[in-house]
């Protein structure tokens, strides 16, 4: 999570170089957003992100070499992984939900007009997910996965690791429910509802809220 009083430093990861002097040119005119770094492929990204340290690295899903897939579930497996933002042309695309539940915050169709990719750079450095539950249903419903009976009993299995108040937050999550709402849906104060979701992310592995969400989906709790 970036340091709030420094700017956002921010990975541009595409192989497409109009793409990145594009984003490169719209990040640079805003204040609190450094761009530091750029790469061209997914198998550049861990040695940019140990030069650079970004907060945020902005990756496109298909590239040539290692993919933007690929190179998130790497990336996300380490310590003090910066947040990932996956850069895509298709908002139905099944390599975006595997790339959220490796831990991406979330996702940017490239055409995002330059004022929603701004707010989304910000909200996902502030450690907010910048992908709606309307989004995510969308994006399930509409790719075909062969594999959705046993996921769903994995996320089952998952869920029954929970307490009963633990698993009554994460299917709030899955509603996209804010800590507020769950706060007086569950008749608990935001800072229980927020000490029982880090116990969930700690329980789980998880890194970030759309995990959860993405779980609850799974296992028809959502």
């Amino acid at each position: 999570m970036a340091n709030v009083s420094e700017p956002i430093r921010v990975l541009v990861v595409d192989d497409d170089a109009l793409v990145r002097a594009g984003l490169s040119m719209l990040l640079a005119g805003v204040e609190d957003i450094r761009i530091v770094g750029e790469a061209t492929d997914g198998s550049q990204v861990a040695q940019a992100v140990a030069e650079h340290y970004p907060d945020v690295v902005l990756m496109d899903i298909r590239m040539p070499g290692m993919d933007g897939l690929a190179a998130t579930e790497l990336l996300r497996a380490q310590a003090d992984a910066p947040e990932v933002i996956i850069l895509t042309t298709f908002e139905a695309d099944d390599y975006v939900l595997r790339a959220l539940r490796a831990g991406a915050s979330g996702f940017l169709v490239k055409d995002t007009p330059p004022a929603e990719i701004v707010r989304g750079v910000r909200a996902v450095a502030a450690g907010e997910p910048m992908l709606s539950p309307t989004v995510t249903r969308r994006l399930i419903g509409h790719v075909t996965d062969t594999g959705g009976g046993e996921r769903q009993r994995h996320a089952r299995e998952q869920l029954e690791r929970l307490t009963e108040r633990e698993r009554e937050v994460a299917v709030a999550i899955g509603q996209g429910k804010s800590n507020g709402e769950i706060s007086r849906e569950l008749y608990m104060s935001v800072a229980t509802v927020k000490a029982h979701v880090s116990r969930v992310f700690e329980k789980l592995e998880f890194n970030n809220r759309v995990q959860i969400a993405l779980l609850a989906h799974d296992a028809g709790e959502a």
